[in-house]
């Protein structure tokens, strides 16, 4: 399979460039994979398609502040930081995305506040950073101080405060992502509550979603694509429920790959690092519906979506959202697989 057979057209005006007013206001595209068609409804409407003993699967990674500003210990010039994912047990040492890059060498110290600091302790592969940091305090809070939400790349234009919140999914728990698990958006309190009386379970599940969902994949052939490693974690009553439940709908590409790669695994590694790569051809082994967001062109993430309802089906029905003006990516309308 070739990776440009997984391409679209979207007007870059439907990339959604602020949230809506209504976490819930969304649209939803209902495709229907057996009966191969699909109808516009509202996300309002999600908790009709849950049954009694559905089981939801949402990711309840919290995002981080990951993107930083500061300056080398001794200059003036200013230096841009991106967290990209830890690498320490402690959450202390991070590889890091950094610029301007010719600039900062290893044992340079990077000062982003009175109590954020990190020397440069090494190079990645492809010029990434090895930082250490050091707070005073913990670091987590001194990162909620200085640190900004990390808005995709196609949100073009700054993170304001009214994205901590709305970056952010209403279940969110444990932190450590870099982008939101953006299908959980639009959920609320309310939604949640109504896919509880309609006799569906909430089962929990933690991927801390790495940048690498928006990076270009580095190859033109589909069973040759290699992706980023993303931490996960399942308790072992959620894979039980898992196990148990009559029809599993994951929240997310995310919930989809945690499920998928903990069935891989026999039921037997519930934590650890998945680069599982989901494409046609895959037979899922526990996900039934899939609640998501549209994604980007010729992404490893439309290619899971694709293994799911159909390569054919998928792509005549992103055509549809296009047509119909659906907004597109983070802050988008969504879909619903069943």
């Amino acid at each position: 399979m070739l990776v440009q057979d997984f391409d679209y057209h979207l007007p870059p005006e439907l990339i959604a460039q602020e949230p809506l007013a209504d976490r819930a206001a969304s649209r939803m595209l209902v495709v229907y994979r057996k009966e191969g068609r699909w109808e516009d409804r509202q996300f309002r409407d999600f908790p009709a398609f849950a049954r009694a003993g559905d089981c939801l699967v949402v990711n309840d990674s919290k995002v981080i502040p990951a993107r930083l500003y500061g300056h080398r210990e001794g200059y003036t010039g200013h230096v841009e930081v991106l967290l990209v994912e830890p690498r320490s047990n402690d959450e202390l040492t991070w590889l890091a995305l950094a610029r301007p890059g010719k600039k900062l060498r290893t044992g340079d110290t990077i000062v982003f506040s009175d109590r954020l600091r990190a020397p440069i302790l090494g190079r990645g592969e492809r010029g990434e950073r090895l930082l250490r940091f050091t707070a005073s305090g913990n670091f987590y809070e001194a990162l909620q101080e200085v640190g900004h939400i990390p808005l995709p790349p196609y949100i073009d234009r700054a993170d304001t405060a009214a994205d901590r919140n709305r970056y952010q999914t209403v279940y969110a728990a444990n932190a450590g992502s870099v982008a939101a698990p953006t299908a959980g958006l639009h959920f609320t309190p309310e939604v949640l509550q109504a896919c509880h009386e309609a006799g569906a379970a909430i089962a929990h599940v933690t991927l801390h979603v790495g940048l690498g969902t928006f990076q270009p994949l580095q190859t033109d052939v589909v069973e040759e694509v290699k992706l980023h490693e993303e931490r996960y974690s399942v308790s072992a009553a959620v894979a039980e429920q898992l196990r148990a439940a009559p029809r599993v709908i994951a929240i997310g590409t995310t919930s989809v790959r945690t499920v998928e790669t903990v069935a891989a695994s026999n039921w037997q590694q519930l934590t650890g690092s998945t680069s599982i790569f989901l494409y046609p051809g895959h037979r899922f082994a526990r996900v039934d519906a899939l609640l998501t967001n549209f994604h980007l062109p010729k992404s490893s993430l439309l290619m899971l979506v694709c293994a799911l309802g159909g390569t054919e089906l998928m792509l005549a029905a992103y055509r549809h959202a296009v047509e119909q003006r659906y907004r597109f990516f983070s802050y988008g309308d969504c879909m619903l697989i069943v």
